[in-house]
């Protein structure tokens, strides 16, 4: 392996990779060379996919917190970086949905929606950067969204949050530079994961939504291990601040 792109003796974890884009990112920085740390909220969900890494040779381990519950999460990314000696990488990418007509969200749904999508993910990157000062480098990878900064209706929550996201990648850059430490945020377009399974039963929006995109599908969770182990690597150590679109070019068609 070209080493600009190596990870070889960092440690990974990513928040909310028991499936979806987050185990796909998980499994790239495996196979680049990363130990990878899973995350979910429930333990059980967690152990076939660390199985399935460790048969395929790779260093993989878990740990199970629920990104809402900030005590908690702090104390579970300390203990990791306790027992693996180190946390180079955090994928801060635990996330939620929310649709619905402007007059029927409610204040719980709102809040649901913030505290895991925006909340949760903020205070994971403050316990993971106060971790990587002391060792003078790192990589912090935000899960944004395209719909940060594209109009759709009735997701209201969702998108303002995942804006929300891609403004804590420049603020945290901007404070966390100077101590060797990168933040970026990814914005995925339409990727086909459990979360918008319930979307996608909607053949004419799939349609529709396909017909848009130039590249004429929907993405895969292995599109975005790409970007992440690139971002990682020594390839992307310049690079920091940045809202990158993995969307096949839907963000820039008419």
């Amino acid at each position: 392996m070209n080493p600009l792109f190596s990870l070889a003796s960092k440690v990974a974890l990513i928040t909310g990779s028991s499936r979806g884009i987050g185990l796909g990112m998980a499994k790239g920085m495996a196979e680049a060379g990363a130990t990878v740390i899973l995350n979910g909220s429930d333990a059980n969900t967690l152990a076939a996919p660390v199985a399935a890494l460790r048969a395929a040779g790779h260093s993989a381990d878990s740990v199970a917190f629920d990104v809402t519950d900030i005590p908690a999460m702090q104390a579970a990314i300390r203990d990791v970086a306790g027992r693996h000696g180190r946390l180079d990488i955090l994928v801060a990418n635990a996330g939620t949905h929310g649709a619905a007509p402007l007059g029927q969200w409610t204040e719980e749904a709102w809040d649901r929606v913030q505290d895991i999508n925006l909340k949760g993910v903020f205070f994971a990157a403050q316990e993971a950067a106060l971790l990587m000062m002391g060792q003078k480098s790192g990589c912090i990878i935000l899960t944004g969204s395209m719909t940060g900064t594209r109009g759709r209706p009735t997701i209201h929550g969702y998108a303002a949050s995942k804006a929300g996201v891609g403004a804590l990648a420049r603020t945290l850059a901007s404070e966390l530079g100077p101590h060797g430490i990168t933040v970026n945020a990814l914005a995925p377009g339409y990727i086909v994961t459990e979360l918008n399974a319930p979307l996608r039963q909607d053949t004419a929006f799939v349609e529709r939504m396909t017909n848009r995109i130039p590249l004429r599908r929907w993405g895969q969770p292995e599109d975005l291990a790409g970007i992440a182990i690139f971002l990682a690597s020594p390839a992307g150590s310049y690079i920091t601040g940045q809202e990158l679109y993995i969307d096949g070019g839907l963000a820039t068609a008419l």
